[in-house]
């Protein structure tokens, strides 16, 4: 079965397969296509919007969010925390740590995560706002690696690069730029240094795995 990701810009992005999954919905384009699914990384207004969770969602549709973001959003919300497993129609989410080591925007003390999304087939890697971290050696067998690359808040083009080059992933795609932080400079920049095929998306934009 073939996976559509589309990048929305900044951090959010869109995952079609037999389910459609939403990460960290924000300034989402009128119309998008409901969701079954919705995944809130952590707290932080350009992650976690009430808004944007609320026009995604029908009766049918289930959100996943740390304590912090899920005390911000309406309805049945399920909280998670790194290092769970969650089994969702046919996907299955594992979350994992996302934080800063030396800097104060995302404490480990939080909670907050990453999630390694498999769906259609496809395992694929969500980072989350982190630093290079040593919890990311336990990520293995991703077909797609969603990074970030802006910098300030996040690791940098050199530092995504780095970490294609420790969990291995067949391709990559850079976020965290474009909006708020981040440019384009910095996701060719991790074009160029990262050690596997790298997909600059443009807002909107889809790459298909098959």
């Amino acid at each position: 079965m073939s996976v559509t990701l589309c990048w929305l810009g900044h951090a959010t992005f869109r995952i079609e397969s037999d389910l459609v999954l939403y990460i960290d919905p924000w300034k989402l384009p009128s119309g998008s296509p409901k969701a079954d699914l919705i995944i809130v990384s952590h707290g932080h207004y350009d992650h976690c919007s009430p808004s944007d969770v609320a026009a995604l969602c029908t009766s049918g549709t289930a959100v996943l969010a740390p304590p912090d973001a899920a005390s911000q959003l309406a309805g049945d919300v399920t909280p998670i925390a790194p290092g769970q497993r969650h089994e969702i129609g046919h996907a299955v989410i594992e979350t994992v740590p996302a934080y800063n080591p030396n800097r104060k925007f995302h404490p480990k003390q939080n909670n907050w995560v990453g999630v390694v999304v498999q769906a259609g087939g496809k395992r694929v890697y969500y980072a989350g706002d982190t630093d290079v971290i040593p919890e990311m050696s336990q990520v293995s067998g991703i077909d797609v690696a969603l990074l970030p690359v802006g910098g300030t808040y996040t690791m940098d083009a050199t530092e995504a690069a780095a970490v294609c080059q420790t969990i291995k992933p067949s391709q990559a795609v850079p976020y965290h730029w474009g909006d708020i932080v981040g440019s384009s400079g910095d996701a060719y920049s991790f074009a160029r240094q990262a050690p596997c095929s790298v997909t600059v998306l443009q807002p909107g934009e889809s790459l298909t795995l098959t």
